[in-house]
């Protein structure tokens, strides 16, 4: 990972290339989020989804804040990666208007390693994060605080180290009990507070927003979630697959997906009850402080649960921007 990763904090195409043909194997399977879709191997990877990129930001650069790796329980071997993409946003990506400004994307990729190299990839970029920093998000505003995600305040994500069992079980005891509500009772059944530290920091995706404690997380986030979503199945509980690996005190989780709701009721994300089944993809890293979850990063592919229930974002961001100047924006590239 260590050559991709250099390679990207200054991307150029030529340095980015090579790093993938060496770490990414030709068959591997690459799943990204919506619009992106499936793929196979390095050279449509980078093709169909940092070439874009690049061309949008030419002073790209990749920010890694967290980085983990290890074995998941079916003896699999992962590494994780959450940080932000930074640019000069001068030229429109997937119909986002630039804003001649430094524009920030965050990031949540998994890579399965087999024999040195990645056999699969999962990952979710937050492209609403980046229409909502262009003033171009065309659905309902988010109800939790919108900002650039943060590094661990302990910033020790890119070194961590040490056994994660119990740190994974703490994560998993309280996925296990956030899901006994509300069918086996009131908020009081999720034990909230054995779990998250007081002053906890929950980064949701754009679309949803950060929450800050536990009264937050649960108004920001929990209590529309679940009012619109009350039959919510969890991997654990189900035949969803998700891929489980811990360093010392920070988890992780990937699952493509990981998820399986019913849209019963109204009030998440301005979206109707529309009486559909959905599946959610959920890359997420949680850190521990004292045995409680101090920091909780999520990232949830929202333009593909907008995709299962008819709704084109991508269609309504053309519409919603279409008296907007979407043109490259005249700058200086020269000197960048």
């Amino acid at each position: 990972m260590q050559p991709f990763r250099s390679a990207s904090e200054t991307f150029t195409e030529g340095g980015v290339r090579a790093a993938l043909s060496e770490l990414v194997a030709p068959d591997a399977a690459i799943h990204m989020c919506h619009p992106f879709g499936d793929t196979i191997g390095p050279d449509r990877l980078y093709d169909d989804c940092y070439a874009p990129l690049l061309a949008a930001m030419p002073d790209l650069e990749r920010r890694d804040m967290i980085v983990l790796a290890g074995q998941t329980p079916e003896g699999r071997d992962w590494i994780g990666c959450m940080g932000n993409y930074m640019g000069s946003f001068i030229a429109p990506f997937l119909d986002i208007p630039p804003t001649g400004h430094l524009a920030h994307l965050r990031y949540h990729e998994f890579f399965e390693i087999e024999s040195g190299r990645v056999t699969r990839m999962q990952a979710i970029w937050d492209l609403p994060e980046l229409m909502m920093l262009a003033g171009a998000w065309p659905m309902a505003p988010q109800l939790g605080a919108y900002l650039c995600t943060p590094a661990p305040m302990t910033s020790d994500g890119l070194a961590v180290s040490g056994d994660g069992e119990a740190a994974m079980a703490h994560v998993i005891a309280m996925l296990t009990d956030l899901c006994r509500h509300p069918a086996e009772g009131g908020p009081e059944v999720m034990r909230l507070d054995k779990y998250w530290h007081p002053r906890v920091n929950w980064y949701g995706p754009a679309g949803i927003g950060t929450a800050r404690g536990i009264a937050g997380f649960r108004h920001w986030h929990q209590k529309p979630f679940l009012r619109a979503m009350p039959d919510r199945k969890l991997d654990a509980m189900g035949d969803l697959m998700s891929h489980w690996f811990a360093e010392g005190a920070y988890v992780c989780e990937t699952g493509w997906p990981n998820m399986r709701l019913t849209l019963s009721g109204d009030g998440w994300m301005g979206i109707a009850p529309a009486g559909t089944e959905v599946l959610l993809r959920s890359l997420d890293f949680w850190r521990l402080e004292n045995g409680l979850i101090r920091e909780n990063w999520v990232l949830v592919d929202l333009l593909d649960l907008y995709r299962q229930i008819g709704v084109d974002v991508f269609a309504r961001l053309r519409e919603f921007n279409g008296a907007r100047v979407t043109g490259t924006v005249s700058y200086p590239v020269e000197a960048l």
